[in-house]
């Protein structure tokens, strides 16, 4: 059974490994939005719906039912930031905004074939201002697809703030009638939260590795 403390434990388990330099490629570790990510994954159908990550995905992964044992293999064999586990339903991309259309495109198989699987797409708040997930994003809605966008806002552009590079302080994609601070936000197929991981920088475990 998945936990707030063993989403917790293991991405510290991946932090040590990764500092002990048996990890030979990036990781992307969360921390401070265990309870959030739990209660988005009250509503996803775990045998049925996808989901749809970037490169930051080991809590969505463990929530979606993929054992620990095969995630740290993944993890160990360097696949962390291009995760693909067909078997799950569970994809993820390296690519900034890359995996928006896949998702996009799933949602639209599965409304042809008049399925009752959903799926839900997590994104950062950079990727959310491509124009990939604009045009996904405005698809989605002009269409009715079955889909969710998770946007998921660390204020952050790698290390740039992100409102800083846009010059403003909502995305043109929140209701501002609707936000609340502090409050999931669920409107027009997004949520989206705020976050802060004070805990691990935006690539590794706080240690540099030289391999």
């Amino acid at each position: 059974m998945i936990t707030k403390d063993s989403l917790i434990k293991f991405e510290e388990d991946i932090g040590n490994l990764f500092n002990q330099k048996q990890i030979k490629s990036p990781v992307h570790l969360y921390h401070g939005n265990e309870d959030i990510m739990m209660e988005i994954f009250k509503k996803v159908d775990i045998e049925n719906d996808w989901v749809f990550c970037t490169w930051r995905n080991h809590y969505q992964a463990l929530c979606k039912g993929i054992p620990e044992h095969i995630l740290k293999e993944q993890i160990l064999n360097g696949k962390s930031m291009i995760m693909n586990l067909p078997e799950y339903k569970f994809f993820c991309s390296s690519i900034v905004g890359g995996v928006t259309p896949i998702a996009m495109g799933t949602s639209l198989a599965i409304k042809l074939k008049k399925s009752k699987s959903k799926v839900w797409c997590f994104l950062g708040d950079m990727s959310a201002e491509t124009g990939t997930f604009h045009e996904s994003y405005k698809y989605s809605l002009n269409f009715d697809l079955p889909i969710t966008w998770i946007i998921e806002d660390n204020s952050k552009s790698v290390l740039t703030p992100t409102p800083e590079i846009w010059g403003r302080t909502q995305p043109y994609y929140i209701d501002v009638n609707k936000f609340k601070e502090n409050e999931l936000y669920n409107h027009n197929k997004i949520i989206y939260y705020r976050y802060q991981n004070e805990k691990y920088p935006h690539a590794g475990a706080g240690v540099r590795v030289q391999f």
